[in-house]
């Protein structure tokens, strides 16, 4: 009689530990956009990929002169989209525009790149540089800070210096100059991910 008690309690705890289950995985649908260790892999090496484009452009000092790469005729970056003013079909025809090219562009991956820097009231705000688009919830970002001097220049479109210094009252550079003993910090910021 005791050995069918216990035969009998652990069919029903079989079973109300099999329902459990049963009712857990039809709580959670698995879908191909769930989060998953691969998907996370894929974000973190896309950080990867972000964070060493931008450092590897101011390693080569392509980051600043493309941050500098505005043209104060057309009061915009060279080549970009005339109603905008920032890049909406591709890269730029510099440096950076040709790394992250062969960092992103190749292997279907969406990024928009944004300058970050301090206005005259001390407030941080941002521009557009490159903008793909929305991002989508697994994007990912990384940045590069660096600094700009009163006597740095700007750079025509055939990423040569040209005789414009930035702190001259008559160019139309939108990063502001501050008081202080730098012209402004500027951090570029990469926002990846996949389409």
């Amino acid at each position: 009689m005791r050995g069918q008690a216990h035969t009998l309690e652990a069919v029903v705890a079989g079973l109300m530990l099999l329902s459990s289950l049963v009712f857990a995985l039809q709580m959670t649908a698995v879908t191909p956009l769930s989060a998953s260790t691969s998907s996370q892999h894929i974000e973190n090496q896309q950080q990867a990929t972000g964070s060493g484009v931008l450092a590897a452009a101011a390693q080569n000092d392509s980051l600043k002169p493309a941050v500098l790469y505005w043209n104060n005729t057309s009061e915009q970056f060279h080549g970009t989209n005339e109603d905008l003013g920032y890049y909406t079909s591709g890269p730029p025809n510099n440096t950076l525009g040709q790394m992250l090219n062969r960092s992103f562009d190749r292997r279907g991956i969406a990024y928009n790149v944004y300058f970050w820097f301090q206005n005259e009231n001390g407030d941080v705000i941002s521009r557009r540089y490159i903008y793909s688009g929305v991002p989508s919830d697994n994007a990912v970002g990384a940045s590069h800070t660096i600094t700009l001097m009163d006597h740095d220049h700007l750079y025509d479109a055939n990423e040569t210096r040209n005789a414009t210094v930035i702190r001259d009252d008559r160019d139309t550079y939108p990063i502001p100059n501050l008081p202080s003993n730098v012209y402004n910090t500027v951090r570029v910021e990469v926002i990846a991910w996949r389409i």
